[in-house]
């Protein structure tokens, strides 16, 4: 088959799905993107150029709107010069988020369109209102109906959709959801696993080295922001320590933002770690920004406990992969989060804007062995039967089929046993 995705940040979503298509050797894949330096074998990337940079002056419901139809007209530049030379897809798979894919059934008229939808906005019911803390302004409220022109242009495009929740699916109008199929996201099961040998080693990262017998709690996100629950994790770190001095704490992510409005000035991170000074033992606590993935998968190994806190919003890959890992995992008790935990089952689930709660969920996974184990088992014996890879690429091999007419052939991962030796998941402290 005749591949055309289109994402701005190559490769975006489609990184397992490129990986097992590549391999079959079958295909012929073109990739549009913005420019980054990221490569994947077999798969040809090409670079679109922007027209022109979004004005400065513009209203601020079009800051979004214009970057668009840049985007748009951008791709469809660089698209038509594709179809100058012959190139044909026999299906065009992208993210609908960033107005890339707007215009490109007025080039390739008829093409069969896979759009991925990942959320739709409202103004009230999950995210925006959701934490007190930081109400949004009146005046916001028509920005945040406008974030959805993108998505509506996106739905009367032809073709189909999907996306990967059951929560995120529910986010979009009733009229909508039937075009929108439910796949399910995988982890790689392979790379991401339980190591028993993790908490019986010094374990090192940028420096900092986790003794064998030290208790170590991770937390992970892109960017240390509200909408990921940094301000609850840093709240709940007095609590820790006065239940334990013997813990070690690791937060990963940047100093930017992701999600949600910026500080006038500074990062959330020094925001917070300013207002929590000398309430905790900070030289405990390691703020280690962002890491490479090794070390990450090394990291959800080693944890004893990981806190993984989201807005009612799109849930993040760590999620998935620190399932996958075998961590004991204490969730913030929201939407997004419940359709991956079961609370005591594979893992734990806290108030999002509780952090005693949080700590408390914590301090219970450290000082019951039993449950630990308990959970850690169940989390990878979850991520075996609804995280497969082998899952996602046959339901993503289906759809393609359904909106193409043409199945892929694509290699498959090899099978994952769907149950581990006790003591492979359950060893670990």
């Amino acid at each position: 088959m005749r591949f055309l995705f289109v994402h701005q940040n190559f490769p975006g979503q489609y990184l397992h799905l490129l990986r097992y298509l590549a391999a079959a050797k079958r295909h012929e894949i073109l990739f549009l993107t913005d420019d980054n330096q990221n490569v994947i074998s077999g798969v040809r990337k090409l670079v679109y150029r922007l027209g022109r940079e979004p004005s400065k002056d513009a209203h601020r419901n079009l800051r979004e709107i214009e970057p668009a139809m840049i985007r748009a007209e951008a791709v469809a530049r660089a698209a038509t010069q594709l179809r100058g030379l012959g190139f044909q897809p026999d299906i065009i798979i992208g993210h609908h988020g960033w107005g890339e894919m707007l215009d490109l059934c007025d080039v390739w008229p008829g093409a069969p369109m896979l759009g991925y939808f990942e959320f739709f906005y409202h103004t009230d019911g999950l995210d925006v209102g959701f934490d007190p803390e930081f109400p949004t302004a009146p005046q916001m409220l028509s920005n945040i109906r406008v974030k959805n022109t993108v998505n509506l242009l996106a739905l009367n495009l032809p073709g189909h959709g999907q996306t990967p929740t059951r929560f995120q699916h529910a986010t979009y109008p009733d009229w909508a959801r039937p075009r929108i199929a439910i796949i399910p996201e995988g982890a790689d099961l392979e790379l991401c696993q339980p190591d028993p040998a993790a908490a019986k080693t010094p374990f090192t990262l940028k420096g900092i080295t986790i003794a064998p017998g030290e208790k170590l709690v991770t937390f992970v996100a892109r960017d240390l922001e509200p909408y990921r629950g940094y301000h609850v994790m840093m709240r709940a770190l007095p609590h820790l320590f006065r239940a334990r001095r013997d813990l070690r704490v690791i937060l990963v992510g940047g100093d930017g933002v992701s999600y949600g409005a910026k500080l006038a000035t500074g990062s959330w991170r020094d925001h917070f770690i300013n207002e929590m000074k000398g309430r905790y033992d900070e030289s405990r606590v390691h703020f280690v920004g962002r890491i490479d993935y090794g070390d990450y998968r090394r990291l959800l190994q080693r944890s004893d406990a990981h806190v993984y806190l989201t807005y009612p919003f799109v849930a993040s890959w760590s999620l998935r992969e620190a399932l996958a890992s075998g961590c004991a995992v204490i969730g913030s008790d929201t939407e997004p989060v419940r359709e991956f935990i079961r609370d005591g089952e594979n893992g734990l689930l806290a108030p999002f804007l509780d952090p005693a709660r949080v700590a408390e969920r914590v301090l219970s996974v450290l000082e019951d062995r039993a449950l630990s184990a308990r959970l850690r088992a169940n989390a990878r014996r979850y991520a075996e039967r609804h995280l497969a890879m082998a899952n996602y690429l046959d339901a993503m091999a289906g759809l393609i089929e359904r909106v193409s007419g043409m199945r892929p052939e694509m290699l498959t991962p090899r099978p994952v046993p769907k149950t581990r030796p006790r003591a492979k998941t359950g060893s670990r402290r």
